[in-house]
């Protein structure tokens, strides 16, 4: 990769927010780390203390058992939500495909959404609250749009009941089917306050002894008010899981950034203090995770084969609209059934729909979250290995456990587990020096209400023999600050020509942090602060055509650079909306609200899609404008014949075998790709 293509242009924006009283490239608190499992950056035992002293972590990694892991025999998307319309602003265009493939559709919402109880229009700002009427009315516009969803008129009937689930608790649920595809909803209906008048859900979230009561919508097959605690709440969510028993789990942003906003800007931008979310999101997000966990851990038999992912809420706000016209427009779409309008004939006497978010109101609304759909963490997506005859291995995570898939014949086997758990949705894996693999992840190492501390870590786990792999070791964390720590990013990898493999994750400062891997032993340099930024998630790291190890990221205006020696900046390059590939010295990527793809300093690619794009020797891999797998080669586009329903994120590598491409499929399976390019 060259280090400086020659573009001229402005100088990057000058980051805010950074933590007074250090400058760029000032190391935090750091422990070396050897072999043994150490906890390395210690947190300190409160969010407000910062004396570095180490909260114990919650359990340790999971060892790698080498057994087979389970896996599924049919697909089952389940979204868990704060509000209605969560989904549809800030997981479509992801959902609509799954659900356009044929995977089954699970929503649970967790709260009511009622809100203040106004249910406002263009017309009238100030109408008389009704926080029944409110919720229905909202639960009517998500019907609506799931309908159309399905390819059925508006105002179809759906059918609607009872969902029994442990310790007396019910659920409203409504359920349509249409030529083979379902989609239920799911509704807890948890009051959005409580009688005190804080936030429901993140006060039952944060305080020990609460309990919140639901709220009862307007025309609800459920009559009698219940009472939830944490426990109960997380019982529930695993009880859901273990009944529909998804493969595919989308939720919300459980450690959203820090947003250093003055409290006029974040009541008008609907943000918690200091945090770029709503807090609802957030807490339904930390719910969801923990019930994961203990569902994962707690089933009879080993880990459930699913795969998870987080989505950004209000981040979109503040980051690059990353969604081309076309794509844009049918997420829009769906939010307008949703939002509906007063003179509409639906048959709910609650009312239609949540008028506030009627017509053209998402699109024109200054916020821009329908804008953008952002990932917390990039994935589920799959890392590749190439051994020296061709064949591949893949390593993901499944159940919250990492898991290896060798190709055999063609296709992968069985994922043989590799433990770790729990993780965040993909890890990155680098050969070292010897051949062996090295696979890092973000571990969620202790994730709990009712005042306990958080704590994030970054593991690492080496390969010993083919099969066989040695316990896996905690690299710590960038930041010493436990609440600061939960805002980091997945690692990425890299091991430069001299054998050294360098480490490097995105900090709370929205720059990235690194740490060095010696060549010739498991012995780790303290975590260094590299300054820079800010940037999203979604780092790639390579070494270039000139030998030396680069990292790229997409910042808000421009493409950010580092090389080992701190932040490198290139001068002049556009905007990205996503992660960055880089190739062959050039690098790609597509700017903001655009099906283009960008190349700056080199000839013009037409590739259009959207989302992110990999590079590997001279191929390109992404998606087109209806989320289906795209190969460019030599100006030609090839795609499967049979295209699989693909997750975010397939990877390629290029070896002596041609191109191959790997990725995930609702059902929590990987697929396999090697196409013919030369017959395009």
């Amino acid at each position: 990769m060259r280090n400086r293509p020659a573009i001229p242009g402005p100088e990057q924006p000058r980051k805010p927010g950074r933590s007074p009283g250090r400058s760029p490239g000032t190391s935090r608190r750091t422990l070396l780390t050897t072999g043994a499992a150490l906890l390395a950056a210690a947190t300190p035992l409160t969010a407000c203390s910062r004396t570095g002293t180490a909260p114990p972590r919650t359990t340790t990694p999971s060892p790698a058992t080498g057994r087979t892991a389970a896996q599924a025999e049919r697909a089952l998307l389940m979204q868990v939500l704060a509000h209605p319309d969560d989904d549809l602003y800030f997981m479509n265009p992801d959902t609509q495909h799954s659900l356009a493939a044929g995977t089954p559709l699970v929503c649970v919402y967790v709260t009511a959404g009622e809100a203040d109880g106004r249910n406002k229009t263009p017309a009238d700002r100030t109408p008389a609250p009704d926080k029944a009427a409110y919720s229905a009315a909202r639960h009517q516009g998500l019907r609506q749009s799931y309908a159309t969803q399905l390819g059925l008129p508006v105002f179809t009937r759906w059918d609607n009941g009872v969902l029994r689930l442990p310790n007396g608790f019910r659920a409203e649920v409504s359920s349509l089917e249409h030529r083979g595809r379902r989609v239920e909803l799911v509704h807890l209906d948890l009051a959005m306050h409580t009688p005190a008048g804080h936030m429901g859900v993140p006060a039952l979230w944060r305080e020990k002894g609460l309990h919140l009561h639901t709220l009862v919508p307007e025309g609800s097959p459920l009559r009698a008010v219940q009472s939830y605690d944490y426990d109960s709440l997380v019982d529930v969510l695993v009880a859901l899981f273990a009944r529909y028993r998804p493969t595919l789990v989308q939720t919300l942003d459980p450690d959203p950034d820090i947003q250093d906003s003055d409290r006029l800007t974040q009541l008008r931008d609907s943000e918690q203090i200091g945090y770029s979310d709503h807090a609802d999101h957030t807490a339904v997000a930390c719910f969801t995770w923990a019930a994961l966990i203990r569902w994962a851990q707690g089933s009879k038999g080993g880990p459930p084969a699913f795969v998870a992912t987080a989505f950004r809420g209000y981040y979109n706000h503040h980051w690059p609209k990353n969604l081309p016209p076309r794509v844009l427009a049918e997420k829009a779409a769906h939010l307008v059934p949703y939002g509906a309008a007063p003179d509409w004939q639906c048959g709910n006497p609650a009312g239609c729909g949540d008028y506030n978010v009627g017509g053209d109101r998402p699109l024109t609304n200054r916020k821009g979250w329908v804008r953008a759909t952002h990932y917390r963490y990039p994935g589920p997506r799959l890392a590749l290995r190439e051994h020296r005859d061709g064949a591949l291995s893949a390593y993901g995570v499944l159940g919250l456990r990492a898991v290896r898939y060798d190709e055999k014949d063609g296709a992968f086997g069985a994922p043989a587990d590799l433990g770790g758990g729990p993780l965040a949705p993909v890890l990155s894996a680098t050969a070292l020096r010897d051949g062996r693999h090295l696979v890092c992840g973000l571990r969620l190492a202790a994730l709990a209400g009712r005042g306990a501390t958080h704590l994030r870590e970054i593991v690492a786990l080496e390969q010993r023999g083919a099969r066989t792999y040695g316990s896996w070791t905690s690299l710590g964390n960038p930041e010493t600050d436990p609440d600061r720590g939960r805002r980091i990013g997945v690692p990425v990898t890299v091991t430069a020509p001299d054998g050294r493999v360098h480490l490097f994750v995105r900090n709370a400062d929205q720059g990235i942090s690194t740490r060095v891997r010696a060549a010739d032993r498991p012995v780790w340099s303290p975590w260094r602060d590299l300054g820079g930024g800010p940037v999203q998630d979604g780092l790639t790291a390579v070494v270039g055509d000139d030998g030396q190890v680069h990292v790229y990221a997409p910042g808000r205006y421009t493409v950010h650079h580092w090389t080992p020696d701190g932040a490198d900046p290139l001068p002049g390059l556009p905007a990205p909306a996503d992660a960055i590939a880089a190739a062959g010295g050039r690098l790609y990527y597509r700017p903001p609200a655009s099906d283009r793809l960008l190349s700056p300093g080199g000839p013009a690619v037409r590739f259009p899609g959207y989302g992110p794009v990999a590079a590997a020797d001279g191929y390109l891999l992404g998606r087109d404008l209806d989320g289906r797998v795209q190969l460019w080669h030599d100006g030609r586009v090839t795609r499967p014949a049979n295209a699989p329903a693909t997750l975010d994120g397939p990877a390629p590598t290029a070896g002596g075998r041609g191109p191959t491409v790997a990725g995930l499929s609702p059902d929590g399976r990987p697929w396999l790709w090697r196409p013919a390019v030369t017959q395009a």
